[in-house]
């Protein structure tokens, strides 16, 4: 497993250098989904002379207690997680203040739960008074950039209202967007969505005079393309585990 990583880094520095990008462009996210968390831990401690090691994860039940798991296994060695699956509103207590970056936010009503369970998860810790409060959630809008009826994620025409939408609630902050394109038998059919994400991220951008550094695209298949095209986070699993269980 260590050295099917170490071989996708090695894919991932050539995609960048082709590309003209810097290796400060992009990072790994290591889907860990399915995967026991003694596994997990073992990339972990490899994982930690290059980098912090990053695994996203997609479904709660599965990934909280993992989540405990890994960090007694790793003694305390830093780790981050982002959630990068399909996330229930219902779910959002769950998830807000416990994964640094959550890839999948497609409704204001789920913006809202998680802006609200964030509050109350702040609001229930206590802090010395002169301590600064920590920092909102941060999110990646999911856009279905294929129109696809069976995934989730924002319509692009309907992207611009849901991002002004999140941009008033002040315990979220929008870093970018994330999509899942539509299956293809090649990486290269992938390119015109990893484009027209790229395209909508800038042009949120320019209406509403933001940053959003972050684009969540790629996957095993495709992740060359979509460095090509600026992906800033690629979601790689199998390359890296080999087939789940």
């Amino acid at each position: 497993m260590t050295a099917r990583f170490d071989a996708v880094c090695e894919r991932l520095e050539k995609a960048l250098a082709e590309s003209g990008r810097s290796a400060e462009d992009l990072r790994l996210v290591a889907v860990s989904k399915n995967h026991e968390a003694a596994v997990v831990a073992e990339l972990a401690r490899h994982w930690s002379s290059r980098a912090v090691p990053l695994f996203g994860e997609s479904y709660l039940q599965e990934a909280l207690p993992k989540m405990e798991q890994v960090g007694s296994l790793t003694e305390g060695m830093p780790v981050r997680w982002h959630f990068i699956g399909h996330l229930q509103s219902r779910k959002a207590r769950d998830v807000a203040g416990r994964f640094a970056l959550i890839h999948s936010v497609d409704s204001l009503k789920l913006a809202a739960a998680l802006q609200k369970a964030w509050h109350n998860r702040v609001a229930g810790e206590p802090r010395s008074l002169d301590a600064p409060a920590p920092p909102p959630q941060d999110i990646l809008l999911q856009v279905n950039v294929g129109r696809e009826p069976q995934k989730s994620g924002v319509f692009p025409d309907k992207l611009e209202d849901l991002a002004a939408g999140v941009l008033n609630m002040p315990e979220l902050r929008l870093r970018g967007l994330m999509c899942i394109p539509p299956l293809a038998e090649i990486g290269e059919d992938s390119r015109p969505y990893f484009s027209m994400l790229r395209t909508l991220r800038d042009n949120l951008e320019g209406s509403f005079g933001i940053r959003l550094p972050e684009l969540s695209m790629g996957m095993s298949d495709d992740f060359f393309v979509a460095v090509a095209e600026g992906a800033s986070l690629v979601r790689i699993g199998t390359d890296i585990f080999g087939p789940r269980h």
